[in-house]
This record gives C-alpha cells, structure tokens and sequence, in this order.
C-alpha cells in the first residue's frame, strides 16, 4: 500500500518549522492552516473479493463524490463536479457489463431514502453514455451514472468493515483514516485494467477548528510507504503552469524534510481574482421552472490565459431524471430567445430525453448538459459594476409518483460554471502529479483546454423543488386519489353514455328517413295499378 499526504498552505500563510517534525519512526504536524489531501494506492490482492470480482472485469472506474456544502476548490485540486456521486464506467468487455457493479454501488453508497435514487439495475440500463466530442481525449469512460449523495457514511462502513481486514496495516489506524472521510469536501476512486491498482483520493479545502494536529508512523511493512508534502501553490511563469515549492520527505527512509521547488502545466486552475456564482429557481416553480446563474459582473474577467486563447464561460448541469431540458429548445439558433436567456448555444446533451415520459417509466438515472454562457459586452472593461449578470435556463419537471401531501420534493444540484480556453498546440498536459480527470465534462473538450472554475457561493449547493402531484388517500381536499378516480370513471361513463345516445339517435333517425322514402317511392305503384 501506498499513501501520499499533501498539505496545500496559501502562499501568504505562516509556517514555523517547528510544525512539521521529522523523527526516524514518523512525522508529526501542528496546527496547520492548508488544504490536504490524502491518496491511497493498494492492489487488487489486498480488496475483498466482491470489490475485486467487479474490477477484474473493468477497463476503468473512476467515482467522483462532493460534498452538498460549499467550499473553496484551490490550486492544484481547482476541478470540481456537482455535489453527488459520479461513476464513470468503461466496461473490460464492451457488449458486457457486469451486474455486480450495480450490486456493489447499492451496497457501497446506498443513498438514503430521500434522495430519489434510481435504481441501478444493469450498466446498459440505468447509465447514459456521455457524449465524447474529442476523441483524442482517452481517458474519458463511456457509460455515467449519478445519484444524490449527501453523505459517504455507507462507503466508509464498508471499509471498516471489508476493506480494512483486507490491508495490511493495523486494523485500528484503517478505521482512524475511514473515519476521517466523513469530513472530506470530495472524494475520488479511481481503478483501470492498465495498473491494476485502486486509488482513493479525499481533499479537505480548509483544515478543522485550530488546524491540522497529525502524526504519520512509519509503516511496519517493507512494501508500503507514507510520502508527505507541504507545499504551498502560485501561478508559474507560464500562464499553463502551476508552480509549488515546500518540503518533502518520506516517513521512515528520509532523515529530514527536503527543501523542493518544481512548476508543472495544468489543465484546472484557479482564478487568481475571487470569482462565484449562486444558482436559484424564481418561484413559484410549478413543473416548469427556470434555474437562473448569477454571477457578480467582476466574476466575469477574463482568466489568466494566453494573450491568443480564446475562452468562453460554461456551465456542465447534471439534471437527475426528475427534471430535464428540452433539447429542441435550448438548441435553437434563434438569437431573440438566446439573448433574452443569456445563452450562447447549447454545446453537448446526453441521457434521458424523453418530454413525455412520467418520473417511474424512466429507467437512466437523468441527463448531462453543457452550455456555453454569454457575457457582458463590457466585463474586460468594466468589473467596477456591483450588479450581477444572471443566465437563465428553462428547464421542466416530470411527473412524479403520488403522494398523501400531494407535493413530491426534486432535488436539483448546482451545476458547475468556468472558463474553457484552448492552449497552444505544443502545450503537454500530461506530467501532472494532482491531475484530475473524468469529471464527466472535461472529455467535453480538447485534450490541451485549460479550464478556470468558478467558486459556488451558497448555504447548500442542491435546490429543492416542491412538485404537485397526485394526493393519495387519507389527506383532505377534493384533489385526493380516490375522488379523481370516481370522477375520471363517472366522466367517462357519462361520456360513454353520451356517444352512444348519439349512435342510437343517428340510427333512429336513419331508420325513419328510410321507411318515409320507401313509402313514398310505393305509393305511385300501388294508385296505378
């Protein structure tokens, strides 16, 4: 097993030595003010055999989970995803996908019961297969999954529980180290058929009250190693780069913490100016609502890119399958409606697309979507203004299954807002330490795009939508279950009724008109004779 630990300390932020201390057996740090990561790479021989059973069977599985409470995303761990679990799956076998992952995933990170989990049944089934407009861009896995998560509760059971008597190392630091992923801002697991190795990676944006307070003992086995950073990150000289300088020092073989300096181009970045955005529904709602992105116009500042970069603001939605766009709408050309929203055009869709079909027909779990975001004429000039400038996307709600309140709740997630600027053609990308890929929007672009996010500023980054539906038995009103049954039958009946009182009418009428005219052709006949 091997475990990286980095601490990510602002450029401006004090440090004493005395913080980080080194001994032969361990390294121990003091109320440290950083972001941290922790990364831990194991094999497959030392997973439980269900885990491995699904992975032998994988090309790759990467999840991404973040947290439904805001933080900061800093530099180098700038990449973000909206708030909830995404699996991004690439079967070993294309035309078969295993039905244990969808057994694992409800075992592993069952949601709770009120998140409107669809139920993942096959990966053909229940994922979606995310449009890949760079087909140079390889990582990028061909099925996705979603499902509100509010909490990775389930996921460390597991690892205390089968996990954690599969590791080599002491069965109580395994369940110290799970326990702190309940406080993690996001989390990453990462698995492909080319190292056959799993990584998980959790990222803390700020350290708990009074700072980080830590020890790292050196590892009783000869095949695992601790390696420990502290490093603080600034813009490089290039406007790709990412340059960091700390210290470095792997627990039990370095004598002392080694001075490091060493730059690295990136495709995330943060913006050096604090830019954010909030995202709200104008009520009422009703089953066609309409999310506005509003952004403070000094948010909208070009980023730090090169002089002959074209950038241009994007938003990734990740809409579970309770509500849904209208592709024809949003992909529409016409400038009056794309003004009056703040669209530029819509960029890639994939999933559910069905306008008709109710919340409970819908077998994938929802839909992706990636816009491209207009801006203000003056934001290069002016970022004095205080006021905000808002984007609109209409949006509409399925039908959901009754209910006795006769209102159901749609949890919607903040999408994810940055900047999208094309690199020069000799940039390389792939030395990078901290990369991060398979968000399930970066596939959406170039191989060489840099990409600068934007910070979500809020109490919570899901909106809850209430949504009316039918009303079961036992609440009060005209509107419940029962009378909408007896008056849809009665209606009928009565319409029923109606339609044929109109055929036997006709046909009554037919049958006179018939014997008046046979009479009437008769009677001449009958006088002459």
């Amino acid at each position: 097993m091997k475990r990286r630990i980095t601490f990510i300390q602002r450029v401006d932020a004090g440090f004493d030595p005395q913080q980080a201390v080194l001994t032969p057996t361990s390294l121990s740090v003091r109320d440290l003010d950083a972001a941290r990561e922790d990364r831990i790479t194991v094999g497959l021989d030392q997973l439980p055999e269900e885990l491995r059973a699904v992975l032998e069977k994988s090309h790759e599985l990467h999840l991404r989970w973040a947290s439904e409470r805001p933080y900061d995303a800093v530099a180098p761990f700038a990449s973000r995803v909206s708030p909830g679990l995404h699996v991004h799956y690439t079967p070993l076998e294309a035309e078969r996908s295993p039905e244990a992952l969808c057994t694992l995933l409800r075992t592993v990170v069952g949601p709770n019961e009120d998140s409107q989990y669809k139920d993942c049944l096959k990966p053909e089934e229940s994922f979606i297969t995310p449009p890949l407009l760079s087909t140079r861009f390889a990582s990028s896995a061909s099925l996705q999954y979603y499902t509100r998560l509010s909490s990775v509760e389930n996921l460390v059971r597991y690892i205390r529980n089968a996990v954690c008597d599969q590791i080599s190392i002491n069965n109580a630091e395994c369940h110290t180290q799970a326990d702190a992923l309940l406080s993690v801002d996001s989390l990453d697991i990462d698995y492909d058929s080319i190292s056959h190795a799993l990584t998980l990676s959790g990222h803390w944006a700020g350290p708990p009250k009074g700072g980080w307070t830590d020890q790292f003992k050196k590892p009783s086995s000869s095949a695992d190693q601790i390696e420990f950073g502290l490093l603080g990150a600034e813009p490089g000289l290039e406007p790709e780069e990412i340059k960091m300088g700390g210290l470095l020092a792997v627990v039990g073989q370095d004598k002392k913490l080694t001075p490091t300096m060493f730059s690295f181009p990136s495709r995330h970045h943060s913006l050096i100016e604090p830019a954010s955005y909030t995202v709200s529904f104008a009520p009422p709602t009703g089953l066609h609502p309409t999310m506005s992105i509003s952004m403070p116009r000094s948010s909208l500042k070009r980023p730090r890119a090169p002089s002959d970069a074209t950038c241009a603001l994007h938003t990734h939605l990740t809409l579970p399958s309770t509500i849904f766009g209208d592709q024809y709408q949003l992909a529409t050309k016409d400038p009056l409606f794309l003004e009056s929203h703040n669209l530029v055009a819509l960029r890639a869709l994939s999933g559910e697309m069905d306008l008709e079909a109710p919340d409970w027909v819908v077998k994938q779990w929802g839909s992706t979507w990636l816009l491209e975001l207009a801006t203000p004429p003056e934001a290069l000039e002016n970022t004095a203004d205080s006021s905000n400038w808002t984007a609109t996307i209409p949006l509409h709600l399925r039908y959901l299954p009754p209910s006795e309140t006769g209102y159901r709740t749609a949890h919607v997630p903040w999408p994810v807002v940055f900047w999208a600027c094309t690199a020069e053609d000799g940039t390389k990308m792939s030395v990078n330490p901290f990369d991060r890929a398979n968000l399930g929007w970066d596939g959406l672009f170039g191989p060489r795009t840099l990409f600068y996010q934007l910070q979500p500023a809020g109490d919570r980054l899901v909106e809850d939508l209430d949504v009316p539906v039918l009303r079961l038995e036992g609440g009060d009103g005209l509107f419940q279950g029962k009378y909408i049954e007896l008056g849809t039958c009665a209606v009928i009946s009565l319409g029923f009724l109606w339609v044929l009182w109109k055929l036997v009418r006709v046909a009554w009428v037919s049958g006179v008109g018939s014997n008046a005219e046979v009479r009437r052709t008769q009677a001449p006949h009958d006088k002459k004779e």
